[in-house]
């Protein structure tokens, strides 16, 4: 899946982009849907590395190096286990994959809106203006690396 390209409208073929429009909604709507299906099966993951990790501390408190159990205890030590660990960076990685998934669906209704109110202002003939129109791509692209350049900029600040 190419999201950047997949996003973008060419304003000068709706129609072409209205017959995909659906074709590439359904698309990324299933891929949400498998990123959630991903996520929740790393969350059982977690659980249950939690859940064994619970077990084994309770019945070999020696193996990691308890003299007393508590709850206290056992809730300390599971998040330093690697299996644990492993578990959680897992989900970790499978919530943001679904996260971008499921902003990618929105961006796609967005993307709807754009395409409704371009193909409005084309059937008021805003694009038959002067004789030398404006190039949309030119600015869509001017426009486009302004964004990329505050991203970049935020990123780096959060760094």
């Amino acid at each position: 899946m190419n999201y950047e390209d997949d996003i973008r409208i060419d304003e000068t073929s709706l129609d072409i982009e209205w017959l995909e429009q659906a074709t590439l909604f359904l698309r990324y709507s299933k891929n949400a849907a498998l990123r959630e299906k991903e996520k929740d099966q790393a969350k059982e993951a977690l659980d249950l590395a939690k859940s064994e990790l619970d077990r084994d501390i309770r019945t070999n408190p020696e193996k990691y190096g308890i003299e007393k159990i508590t709850d206290k205890v056992v809730e300390n030590i599971i998040p330093t286990q690697d299996q644990y660990k492993e578990a959680s960076e897992a989900f970790i990685n499978a919530k943001y994959e679904w996260n971008v998934a499921k902003g990618a669906v929105d961006a796609f209704n967005q993307r709807k809106e754009a395409l409704e109110n371009l193909t409005r202002l084309n059937g008021q003939n805003w694009f038959a203006g002067p004789k030398v129109p404006r190039d949309l791509r030119e600015q869509r692209e001017m426009f486009q690396k302004k964004i990329n350049e505050r991203i970049g900029t935020r990123i780096r600040r959060n760094k």
